[in-house]
């Protein structure tokens, strides 16, 4: 017991080896939580800076902000045939023209007739016959229509350009029918196409053969195209 006039003396206590065990693991856990903690941190700052540059922007009302996509250009007219005295370089011209369309664009099937009508003969007496064997290459209206809804597209691949054998008889035959340059040039070659089909892309080749007949110098500067043989049977 003390005396009124004695301080009390504070009890100081020994720190064993279980205090510093308990005291270290203390601190070991603190440290691990707080590094589970700046890990998971770290984690979902990284993903949500992934996610914002391939998500769709939001405005501030929340609404999902669309980035503007690039509209496909709509091919709304035919490029015209080129020109040329070269009866092969025409021939192969002719024959892309009239292979070459695409019912997915604006341009329609009588564009495509009058782009080859552009080069026909200058006199205009064979043009109703050219028009009409082109019916026999293009698809008719209401095919083309349905095509559409495919977006069918076709193309040609030329592979080869030669004067058919019997031409030098018939020229014989014709006699002074035929205007000086005319010839006749037999096409081979592969048909493309592709389109969709239950959304799914498609696509076909076809080997194809047939004569163009045209007429160039001199009867005229450049080439003209007078008729088609039947498709699949050209002159041999």
């Amino acid at each position: 017991m003390t005396t009124p006039t004695q301080k009390a003396t504070p009890m100081l206590y020994s720190t064993t080896s279980d205090d510093l065990r308990r005291r270290r693991l203390i601190v070991a856990g603190i440290a691990t939580a707080l590094l589970l903690m700046a890990f998971v941190t770290y984690a979902v700052l990284v993903h949500r800076g992934q996610s914002s540059s391939t998500s769709p922007a939001q405005t501030t009302d929340g609404r999902v902000a669309l980035t503007p996509v690039e509209p496909k250009p709509v091919v709304t007219e035919l490029p015209a045939i080129r020109a040329t005295s070269d009866p092969e370089t025409f021939a192969r011209e002719v024959a892309e023209a009239i292979f070459a369309w695409d019912t997915a664009t604006l341009v329609t099937r009588t564009d495509h007739v009058e782009q080859l009508v552009s080069v026909a003969d200058p006199t205009g007496e064979s043009t109703p016959g050219l028009v009409s064997d082109l019916d026999n290459y293009l698809p008719t209206q209401d095919a083309w229509v349905e095509l559409a809804t495919y977006e069918t597209r076709q193309w040609i691949s030329v592979d080869s350009v030669t004067t058919p054998s019997k031409w030098a008889d018939a020229q014989a035959q014709a006699g002074d029918e035929l205007l000086p340059g005319t010839t006749a040039l037999t096409i081979h070659g592969v048909r493309h196409r592709t389109g969709l089909w239950e959304a799914e892309p498609v696509a076909s080749e076809h080997d194809v053969a047939f004569t163009v007949f045209i007429v160039c110098g001199p009867s005229y500067r450049e080439c003209h195209v007078l008729r088609l043989s039947m498709l699949d049977k050209p002159l041999d």
